[in-house]
Order: structure tokens, then C-alpha cells, then sequence
């Protein structure tokens, strides 16, 4: 498998142009948010100029105002309502491209700016020349940068030519003989217009950078990430699409402000730790376990993987939703499990996190009941290989789940093996059989000292379902504390697991009738609408 983003080199998989920034076209979901945007802006334009309409030919006459109706400004106003309407329903109701919309929008603006513009130099008694009031030109500007922005330089230029409407039209006016303000008075008239339109970039830059970050978090390697499935401790798992395949994939971001380094260095030394077990995870070829396509990080320090898209539930969720398994079941799936990790402890790989969340039964082409072995980001090398240079050894890490740790993690102990997962696994095949965990506890230290101390109640002393003497044999050989009296590897145990053969019973044909049963939005065809559960993917740490 290639790897076009590697943490070394701290390449992106994002289209770059000169100095690294990013470039290419906005995406066509932030456009459509401007439009939305831009029919809220038309929306209040309107009911501005048809209050001040409503003012001028209601209100200020019934109360006696003078020199009202104003018909002078009558006719503005009325263009102002009209003109509004039109663009929100250009905006909401035609089919025309979301750029030409937007591009739209600062026509709108300046023309909004026009009729104010008029208003002041048209409508306005001479003596409102000399009262130093802000024209409402600066509030459009400004008004129309927060909710309908676009690029710094494209909001500059329409806000100076918004601007420059007051000016205009109070020349126009002292050119054609009408009353106008002195040329110091419509300085002082017309000056905040200018620093509104400088003031009104700063929005602008905001949403600039977010478009920069989204287009980041979105444009990862060949892929483009489509929707968030959930957020955990480490950052965001998305569902994503490749860009020429017909693929779906998982995308698990993983950003450095979460990774609990104590300064640059250490978060350095923890994305490369990152990397390296990515590697690790995709050089295994046991079909349960989850596959890695890529992974890579971008140039704001995320790291990210990239994996298949699973459908079905984890094992917590699974007995969450349903109950406890029979026998028959658990076993089927421990089977599946051990596979997993005898492929891992054949290359002397230890997972350090298994339990129920990591585990996932899904539907796989014609397969049911099919198991992945996910998240394996607290693997380590066995201390013959490399121990000492893990996420796993980080100073400031807990690794681990308390309910499915081993008594030497527990311990501290540095020469943690294969052995410290069979005894997880076994905890594992105890919560699938009894919907309990081995021990229960009301504080994680507690549950921990039980780990160290208290001896196992068989699974069928917990449970009303029939399990075989040799099953509970086997679970309670998984949780001997003693790490030299349990299987000592998952291929031993996945090789006693075989022989269970008095819990035989479960097979495709059952799994698939089963999920006909209680899963049948997941039972018929797969295809690229299938409503994949995210659950899986909503945990990141």
C-alpha cells in the first residue's frame, strides 16, 4: 500500500498553491450557506424599506409631521421594497449557480447603497446637511459583511464602491442645482462610509480561514470527507468518500491540541508514534481486523486514518441493544477476535485496548456476523522487539480500560505481552455471555483492586442462558491473573476456542437470519445509500 502523506515529511494531501495555501474553488456547500445568508440580508432589506415606506405614507402624516408624505422619498423606498423581494426570490427560488448568486449579492448591496444614497441627497431637507449624522450607508456595509461575506478583496472593492454612492450623488445633485452639503460637510458626512468599508474585511478574513479549514478537513489525500459520524476524546471520525473510486472509508482526525503534549517536541515525537503504528496496523492481513487505506498528516499537524466503513454495531452496543449471546454466538465471535489478534501477536504486536467499543460485528458482502478488531492506537511491540517507543509509553498516558485490564497493566509492569489482551479478551467473552462485566464497581480504582484480587464468578453462575462447562473453563483460563496460567497467546487460544465443540451451533446461515431478524435495514442489499451505523466510528480515542 502506498502512502502519499507520511508524517516525516509533513506533506499535505490538500491542492496547494505558492506558499502553501490552499487553493481551488469554494465548495459548493459554504456557496450555498452564502446564499442562504444572502435571502436573510434581502429579507431584512425589505422590511426596512417597507417600514420606511409605511412611515412616509402612514405614520408621519397621521401624526401631522411637516412635509409629509415625503414623495420625494416615496418612490426610493418603493424601489428599495421591490428590489429586495426580487433578489430573496432570485435567491431562494431560481436554479441559477450559487457563484452567480453571491456575485449577485454585491449588485444588490451597491444598489441598496444608491437608493440611500438618494435618499440622502434627493429627500433629506437641507438642514439634515448640517446635523453630522452616519448615513445609513455604513450600517448596509456592515450589516451585509457579517451576513452575506465573502472574500476580503471582494467585499473591499463592493463596500468603497457602496461607499462611494453617498458622494456621488450629493455631486450629482450640486451639479444639477439642488440643495447639497458643502464640500467640508460632506467630507465629514461621508468619511465613516470609507472606514466602514475598511472595518467591514475583518469578517470577511474570519470566514476566509474557515473556508481554508474546511476545504483542509474535507480534502484529505484521494478522499473528501461527506459527513461527521462523531466526536471522542482525540479528535473526529467522518465519513468519507474516495475521489475517483466508488468507495466509502472512515476518517479518524486526530488533532495535536488533543494529544496532551506538554510542548512542540513531545508533539512531534507523538504524531511520528502515531504514524509508526498506522504502519503497524495496515501491515496486518487477518480479515478481522479493521483495514487502514491511509493515513498522513495535514500541514496544521492533524493526523489522520483512513478506514473501511463498517455496518453493523460494536459488541457494547450490540449487547446494549439485545441482551446477552448464547454460547453458540460468543463463541463464533471470540473465534473471530483471537484470528485478529494471533496476527498481531504473531508479529509481536500487542493491542492494550480490547474491549466490547472495539469490537465490531458486521455485515460483510454475503457474511454475517462478521468481526473487526478496530482501534489499535495503544499498540505496542513486545519488549523483544521495541517496547520503548509507543504511544503506549507515553509518561502522561493511562493505557487501557479499567473494566478490561490486566493485572499487570494494572501493576505498572513494563514487560506487558500478548497475555495482558487474552486476559482483556476474556473479559470481553464474559460481557458477551452475562451482559455484565467480570467486576462491578462503583469507582474505576476499586474496579482495578477487584482486577488485582477478587477471583471470577464463573459466566454461568451470572447468566440465565446455558453456557458449556468447557466455555466457562476457557473465560476463566483468560482471567487467571497469573499471566503464566492463561493461554499465552491468541493463536493458543484461538486454537482451544476451535475446540469448543460442544458450543458449535451458530453458522452463516443462523447469523443471517438473526440480522433478517433485528437488523433489517443492515440484512438486504448494500449499496452506496446503505444507512451505515456510525457508532463505530464515534469513538476517537
Amino acid at each position: 500500500m502506498q502512502h502519499k502523506l507520511i508524517a516525516r515529511r509533513q506533506d499535505t494531501g490538500l491542492t496547494t498553491g505558492t506558499a502553501g495555501r490552499t487553493t481551488g474553488p469554494v465548495s459548493e456547500e459554504l456557496l450555498s450557506e452564502e446564499v442562504r445568508r444572502l435571502s436573510v440580508f434581502a429579507v431584512i432589506a425589505a422590511a426596512v424599506w417597507t417600514f420606511g415606506l409605511f412611515m412616509d405614507l402612514v405614520f408621519l402624516p397621521a401624526t401631522g409631521y411637516p412635509n409629509a408624505p415625503n414623495w420625494r422619498a416615496v418612490p426610493v423606498e418603493l424601489f428599495g421594497s421591490v428590489a429586495s423581494l426580487a433578489m430573496y426570490l432570485f435567491a431562494r427560488l431560481s436554479t441559477t449557480r450559487a457563484q452567480i448568486k453571491t456575485d449577485a449579492g454585491f449588485a444588490f448591496m451597491i444598489a441598496n447603497a444608491l437608493a440611500i444614497a438618494l435618499l440622502n441627497a434627493w429627500a433629506m431637507p437641507p438642514v439634515a446637511f448640517e446635523i453630522r449624522q452616519l448615513s445609513w450607508v455604513t450600517i448596509l456595509i456592515l450589516v451585509y459583511s457579517m451576513i452575506a461575506p465573502s472574500t476580503p478583496r471582494q467585499t473591499l472593492m463592493a463596500s468603497l464602491a457602496a461607499a462611494t454612492m453617498d458622494p456621488v450623488c450629493y455631486a450629482l445633485a450640486h451639479l444639477i442645482g439642488l440643495p447639497a452639503p458643502s464640500l467640508p460637510t460632506a467630507v465629514v458626512l461621508c468619511w465613516p462610509n470609507y472606514a466602514c468599508a475598511v472595518i467591514a474585511m475583518v469578517p470577511s478574513r474570519v470566514l476566509q480561514r474557515f473556508r481554508r479549514r474546511l476545504r483542509e478537513a474535507q480534502e484529505l489525500g484521494s478522499y473528501h470527507l461527506v459527513e461527521l459520524l462523531g466526536r471522542g476524546g482525540m479528535g473526529e471520525v467522518w465519513r468519507a468518500e474516495h475521489r475517483l473510486l466508488a468507495r466509502q472509508a472512515a476518517v479518524k482526525l486526530v488533532r495535536p491540541e488533543v494529544l496532551g503534549a506538554r510542548d512542540d517536541a513531545e508533539a512531534r515525537v507523538t504524531l511520528r508514534r502515531f504514524e509508526r503504528e498506522a504502519q503497524a496496523t495496515s501491515a496486518l492481513s487477518s480479515p478481522h481486523t479493521i483495514q487502514v487505506f491511509d493515513f498522513g498528516i495535514t500541514q496544521e499537524g492533524t493526523f489522520y486514518y483512513v478506514m473501511e466503513l463498517l455496518a453493523g454495531r460494536d459488541l457494547k452496543s450490540l449487547v446494549r441493544e439485545f441482551g446477552p449471546v448464547p454460547a453458540s454466538r460468543a463463541i463464533f465471535l471470540l473465534r473471530q477476535v483471537a484470528h485478529s489478534l494471533a496476527d498481531a501477536h504473531a508479529r509481536d504486536l500487542v493491542h492494550r485496548d480490547i474491549k466490547p467499543a472495539n469490537i465490531y460485528v458486521c455485515r460483510m458482502g454475503l457474511e454475517f456476523d462478521f468481526v473487526k478488531v478496530l482501534d489499535f492506537g495503544l499498540v505496542k511491540q513486545s519488549a523483544r522487539s521495541r517496547s520503548t517507543d509507543s504511544l503506549a509509553t507515553l509518561d502522561h498516558t493511562t493505557t487501557g480500560t479499567p473494566a478490561y485490564m490486566a493485572p499487570e497493566i494494572i501493576l505498572g509492569n513494563t514487560d506487558v505481552d500478548r497475555r495482558a489482551d487474552v486476559y482483556a479478551l476474556g473479559c470481553v467473552a464474559y460481557y458477551l455471555l452475562t451482559g455484565e462485566l467480570v467486576f462491578e464497581a462503583d469507582s474505576p480504582m476499586k474496579m482495578l483492586v477487584q482486577h488485582l484480587n477478587a477471583e471470577p464468578v464463573p459466566p454461568s453462575a451470572r447468566t440465565e442462558l446455558p453456557i458449556p462447562e468447557e466455555l466457562d473453563n476457557l473465560v476463566l483460563a483468560c482471567l487467571q491473573k497469573d499471566p503464566r496460567r492463561r493461554p499465552q497467546s491468541a493463536g493458543e487460544l484461538f486454537r482451544m476456542a476451535q475446540k469448543c465443540r460442544s458450543c458449535d451451533g451458530w453458522t452463516s446461515d443462523v447469523a443471517q437470519g438473526w440480522w433478517q431478524s433485528h437488523l433489517p435495514e443492515l440484512s438486504g442489499p448494500l449499496t452506496a445509500g446503505t444507512d451505515y451505523d456510525s457508532r463505530v466510528h464515534t469513538r476517537s480515542s
